[in-house]
């Protein structure tokens, strides 16, 4: 869980002697108290995977990628559901279970040798260090798969409900090359392209000021991300791989996620404010539900 959201509610969370959340009013709390219902929830790969005019797999709609299943991680390595527990047997945004993930992929990015201590430090003052923990944006590939994908001709939009608030990424199709004319930046600069029914986006011209994970995954700005979507059915198969050749040992593939259709839409969260930080009572790690 991030603790500078304040869109999901107020509590006082003494594990470890560290504040984790911020507070927000009760009514705020939309993504907390809905139970949707995913579409197709029975078996979802099996429906029939639609195509738009082009040819293409539609990937339009809201997709749960559990995002929204938020929870605390003691000491023992269990896990304590807080918010968007959905229950047992349900689907929408939010489940967390409802899909397992497929095999394949890697916790954690490996290191060149001479990065590792870099690493272990930056992983033991996590709390104090991680970029997402003071509200900046978490980057790619950790914001992790999209939340909503608009599609048209020519372009895909990803829209994010994440823990540090509602992101955009807006991915050309057309075969226009990387633009040459902006900053660097926490999502970069993304073009697509089709390799027959998949979608795949080639992100570069990152700022360095955000991490792979929440385990003092640090990047440079040579990172380049390539994501691969295919929609089966009415699930897409989601698959993210990270290359940084200066200071990672091989490229980094996350382990993949299956995404569900679902009919709940998104909503305008709350800002994200940090107010934990500086009543940080030990440094014990934070981690990250994404």
């Amino acid at each position: 869980m991030e603790p500078t959201m304040i869109r999901y509610g107020t509590i006082a969370a003494a594990l470890a002697g560290v504040l984790y959340l911020t507070s927000a009013p009760a009514s705020t709390q939309t993504t907390a108290t809905r139970t949707p219902r995913a579409a197709n929830a029975a078996d979802p790969a099996a429906a029939p995977t639609p195509k738009l005019p082009d040819g293409h797999p539609d990937l339009n709609g809201t997709w749960d990628n559990g995002r929204s299943a938020f929870g605390f991680a003691p000491n023992d390595g269990g896990t304590t559901c807080v918010f968007g527990c959905a229950p047992a047997g349900g689907g929408g945004r939010g489940n967390a279970a409802a899909s397992a993930p497929p095999p394949g992929g890697t916790a954690r990015p490996t290191y060149k040798p001479e990065f590792i201590a870099k690493v272990k430090d930056l992983n033991e003052r996590q709390v104090k260090e991680d970029p997402a923990l003071k509200c900046r944006p978490p980057g790619v590939p950790r914001i992790g798969p999209p939340d909503k994908i608009v599609q048209i001709a020519g372009q895909v939009v990803f829209l994010y409900d994440d823990l540090s608030g509602a992101f955009f990424r807006i991915i050309p199709t057309g075969g226009r090359a990387h633009r040459k004319d902006v900053d660097p930046s926490y999502l970069g600069d993304s073009v697509g392209r089709w390799e027959k029914d998949t979608l795949v986006v080639e992100a570069v011209n990152f700022n360095d000021d955000s991490w792979l994970i929440d385990n003092g995954a640090f990047h440079t700005t040579d990172l380049r991300v390539v994501e691969r979507l295919r929609r089966v059915g009415n699930t897409i198969e989601y698959e993210a791989t990270a290359y940084d050749p200066a200071v990672l040992a091989e490229p980094w593939v996350m382990r993949p996620r299956i995404l569900r259709l679902t009919n709940q839409e998104l909503s305008e969260p709350e800002p994200c404010v940090e107010r934990s930080l500086d009543h940080l009572v030990t440094l014990d790690h934070h981690d990250n539900p994404r």
